[in-house]
């Protein structure tokens, strides 16, 4: 291994890079996705105004400013060509009296599917959505005619093509998905509206999940006006369940704007306390990672446990933000307060700041033949667990899709990664000869298919080849630790990090290199003397290696958030690159973003994502700076005061 004594100077003004978080012309969206207590799916067949109307001004008082409804596709489309004008009626009495109560609506129209049960048309007799004739001119037909009975009525606000269309209809190839999409959003405009329209999908598409069920938001980009993620996400591990929404935001994000159309908790399956808790978290962190839209699910329980789907369902009947007597619940509390928080900072006026550091999505996410399906969703959860460390080191990361030209950044993170395409190699190298500093971290894969790392050779990269054999797993220890051989950042030789194993079999391996011929200088080593981290010069920056997969590792490490050290390593090499946050606090349980608003104040968030309360200690970026409440103008620069799971919005002034 080479000497240590030279490491490059980061290059001065690294490049940044704008995170997306593109608005709406009309203004944010906060509301509930709205079914009256009186009825829910059936509430059009015995309408009640004075209900609906107390319901409507319950969200109100509490800031909402939208909801989302639904024309429940039997009732309004009994047979083929014709609409149920009865129905349509008692639709526009609504709308009267959302406007009344100054809360528009955004209806959806192919419903469908609905709170785990599917309610088709009883003439649909068995033909396929996507791709038979009649249902499509028959979709087409239905959403024609209600824009053309409602389009024009100011309580509108944007339109819905369907409910959760991939679980409804099933999957299809992308080209039948695309039709059917163009089909619908065509029928809008032929209705004579121009009020933004989606698909209603649930952002459920092959870049986002990694599973192929034809939906494409790439192939969205000419028919839909935002994205709309739904996330009910499930799992051992409290901070990746909280941010589940963010992250989904994160990977939707292809030019239009972000809004989470659905998110919220049952009563069967939280308590009320832990419910607004939830609220509050992903509305937060929703907000950092660009969504300009929330639609919590849903605006009321119900009482109407004998009535399917409650009846065999019993556990969508409490996912209300109101309980089934009408009184809030301390979630729409939460709702209220966050958009307290949005009005104290100009919101719609706010844009996410720039940053030195991103994260690289392959492209095998989203693309190539014969990937194993295993490999596809380990890329979405080792890139979410390397997001959540970047965060909780300070760091603000964009992510970056190699299939899109990515640009190059102060510090490139590629987390626990076994596909790059060729050519991406020799863009690394290139980045690292500019200034870049790149991380890499080796994996052999989730799948157990080709064991390891489908890489080109490495000696290019770090100046090391490896000693892998054929079809083996080099063996690792049950708990990885790491300890420096030399500084790396605020990293001293001799400081160690541990990173506990998880994971099937297959993925429990690293990468032994052969020292004797390398060209690279050892970071840090194993417990077993075996190189952890190499690096190699390249240029104005370098190229970093972990032979172990510890991002993977903490993917499936249950409550890994409580006690991961992958935070310490990106704070360190971020340290390394010259990289350096405008704010950072001493906590790893509190993860710190903003936004700045176009007259140029700087607004920072602090984020408890722990269960435990916590006083944290702001460190600014530059001299001179001082924080205050938005809300209370509280002195907030020596300390910050958090309750468990709790945030704080400060403005950034001049001491």
């Amino acid at each position: 291994m080479t000497d240590s004594s030279s490491r490059p100077t980061p290059e001065t003004g690294s490049t940044a890079v704008p995170r997306p978080a593109p608005r709406l012309d009309s203004g944010l969206w906060l509301g509930a996705n709205y079914w009256s207590r009186h009825g829910s799916l059936f509430m059009w067949r015995d309408y009640d105004d004075e209900v609906v109307r107390e319901e409507l001004r319950t969200l109100r008082e509490h800031g909402t400013n939208v909801t989302r409804s639904f024309l429940f596709w039997p009732d309004f489309h009994p047979a083929p060509d014709r609409i149920d004008e009865d129905f349509v009626e008692r639709y526009r009495q609504f709308l009267r009296t959302s406007a009344e109560v100054g809360l528009p609506t955004i209806p959806t129209f192919l419903v469908g599917h609905m709170s785990g049960e599917d309610w088709d048309v009883p003439w649909r007799e068995g033909r396929n959505l996507y791709t038979n004739g009649f249902m499509l001119g028959q979709q087409a037909f239905f959403i024609r005619e209600i824009v053309r009975r409602i389009g024009t009525d100011p309580a509108v606000a944007g339109w819905l093509i369907s409910n959760e269309f991939p679980i409804f209809a099933g999957p299809a190839t992308p080209d039948e998905v695309r039709a059917w999409g163009l089909i619908c959003t065509q029928a809008v405009r032929a209705g004579g509206s121009q009020l933004p329209v989606s698909l209603g999908d649930g952002a459920w598409t092959m870049e986002t999940t990694g599973k192929d069920n034809g939906f494409r938001i790439r192939r969205q980009d000419d028919l839909v006006d935002f994205v709309g993620p739904h996330t009910y996400p499930m799992g051992n591990d409290q901070v990746r369940v909280h941010t589940a929404a963010a992250w989904a935001c994160e990977l939707s994000h292809f030019g239009k704007p972000v809004v989470m159309e659905e998110f919220g908790v049952s009563a069967a399956l939280s308590s009320e306390r832990n419910a607004a808790h939830y609220y509050r978290q992903v509305l937060h962190h929703t907000l950092l990672a660009g969504a300009t839209g929330w639609l919590a699910w849903n605006n009321t329980d119900f009482a109407l446990e004998s009535v399917d789907p409650y009846r065999h369902r019993p556990f969508e009947l409490g996912f209300g933000i109101t309980r089934s007597d009408g009184t809030p619940k301390p979630a729409l509390d939460e709702i209220g307060t966050f958009r307290r928080l949005l009005d104290a900072v100009d919101f719609d006026n706010c844009a996410r700041p720039d940053t030195e550091t991103s994260i690289m999505i392959p492209s095998h996410l989203e693309e190539h033949p014969r990937v194993p399906a295993a490999e596809r969703t380990a890329i979405a959860t080792v890139s979410h667990h390397a997001y959540l460390a970047a965060k909780a080191a300070g760091l603000t990361p964009a992510l970056s899709r190699e299939l899109d030209a990515p640009r190059r950044t102060g510090l490139v993170l590629i987390p626990s990664n076994k596909l790059l395409t060729a050519p991406t190699f020799d863009l690394l190298l290139n980045w690292a000869r500019e200034g870049s500093h790149v991380y890499l971290s080796w994996f052999a894969g989730a799948g157990g298919s080709h064991r390891g790392a489908w890489w080109p050779p490495l000696e290019r990269l770090i100046g090391a080849s490896h000693t892998l054999r054929y079809g083996l797993n080099e063996p690792v220890d049950p708990v990885v630790t790491w300890e420096f051989a030399e500084p790396l950042g605020d990293l001293k030789a001799g400081d160690t990090l541990r990173f506990p194993v998880s994971g099937p079999a297959d993925a429990r391996a690293m990468l032994p290199l052969d020292e004797e011929t390398a060209d690279c200088v050892v970071v840090a080593r194993d417990g077993r003397g075996r190189p952890a981290l190499v690096r190699r010069d390249h240029g104005r920056g370098a190229v970093y290696l972990a032979t172990y997969p510890v991002e993977f590792f903490g993917s499936a490490t249950p409550d890994a958030h409580r006690d991961d050290e992958v935070h310490r390593l990106y704070r360190a090499l971020a340290a390394q690159a010259g990289v350096r946050p405008f704010l950072t606090v001493d906590d790893p349980r509190v993860h710190v973003d903003g936004l700045v608003h176009a007259s140029g104040q700087r607004y920072a968030w602090l984020v408890n994502v722990s269960g435990d309360p916590v006083i944290a200690h702001p460190e600014p970026g530059g001299a001179g700076r001082r924080l205050e409440d938005v809300l209370d103008g509280r002195d907030l620069t020596e300390q910050v005061v958090l309750e468990p799971f709790g945030a704080v919005v400060a403005r950034v002034v001049p001491a």
